[in-house]
């Protein structure tokens, strides 16, 4: 059985509507907006966090029968509302072990093999595996031809992130950069988009070989956080920051949360070549939630 192929129809293709949409990004102040987002979704002012969480949860059609706590004014702020924790069995994992789970609930973007170390963004558009990991070809080496899914986070989705397997965390790379919208407009049009925003790299030893889970930021995404750092962006960054864990590694179980986005944005699953597969029956634009079975361990 082959590695699931890249599969794109004319959803991946621009539109002339996608450039109009995504040109005057390049001319905001992403950072600057992003603050004042990250400020806002903060208030305890229920006068003010309680009538903007009931106009989102309509706007957008977020299920709240699926929280923990489904009383939209229970939440101090809009940031603990959206980071919303769910009830138990909300997302129930495969029993076989050897399944590999999906990392956040949202829709996949792209999907497939590595082509080397390039890695699909869309139809028309790549970039390569050792920008987006922050530089090293070093550290790009072990995923080369290897596999990779991305999964976009609308508004509506749960925005924590889980473990796709039982891995102890090795290194994480923070990579400053813009914080251009992730959108399908701009996954189409802005060339090398996730190699370019600030983004979060985290790589793990796991039962699957070396695994790397990338959190990608975008505008309005006011911070990234993990289970085992707490908030790690913001202060904005002027260079690459490697962290290695030799000693006391966080371990985490496959399904169980390691972080979170405050506000929504992009993960990107990277995997090594002949150790584990992604299903056959993935498709892009295909929704997707944590826990979903994406794949298993075996040789190609």
């Amino acid at each position: 059985m082959t590695q699931a192929p890249f599969r794109f129809g004319l959803e991946g293709r621009a539109r002339p509507m996608d450039w109009l949409k995504s040109l005057p990004l390049y001319l905001l102040p992403q950072h600057a907006i992003s603050r004042t987002t990250h400020r806002f979704t903060r208030i305890e002012n229920p006068r003010i966090r309680i009538p903007f969480t009931n106009w989102f949860i309509r706007r957008f059609g977020v299920a709240m029968d699926e929280a923990l706590e489904p009383d939209p004014g229970a939440y101090t702020h809009f940031n603990a509302f959206f980071t919303r924790a769910l009830r138990p069995g909300a997302r129930p994992l495969p029993s076989d072990p050897q399944t590999l789970c999906c990392p956040a609930d949202g829709a996949i973007s792209a999907f497939g093999r590595l082509a080397g170390d390039r890695v699909l963004q869309a139809k028309g558009h790549d970039y390569s595996l050792s920008a987006l990991l922050g530089g090293d070809p070093a550290r790009a080496r072990p995923f080369r031809d290897g596999c990779f899914m991305t999964v976009y986070l609308s508004p509506r989705d749960y925005h924590r992130v889980h473990m796709p397997a039982d891995g102890r965390l090795l290194e994480t790379v923070h990579v400053p950069g813009r914080l251009f919208s992730v959108g399908r407009h701009t996954v189409r049009t802005i060339p090398r988009l996730f190699a370019r925003n600030e983004r979060l790299v985290c790589l793990f030893e796991t039962v699957f070989g070396p695994m790397a889970v990338v959190l990608v930021g975008a505008i309005n995404v006011g911070s990234i956080e993990t289970v085992w750092a707490g908030e790690v962006t913001p202060p904005a960054a002027s260079r690459v920051t490697v962290r290695s864990f030799e000693r006391e590694a966080p371990r985490l179980l496959r399904g169980q949360e390691m972080g979170r986005f405050n506000m929504g944005s992009t993960v990107i699953l990277i995997l090594p070549p002949g150790i584990a597969r992604l299903n056959e029956g993935l498709e892009v634009d295909q929704q997707v939630r944590v826990g979903q079975a994406i794949g298993y361990q075996g040789m190609e």
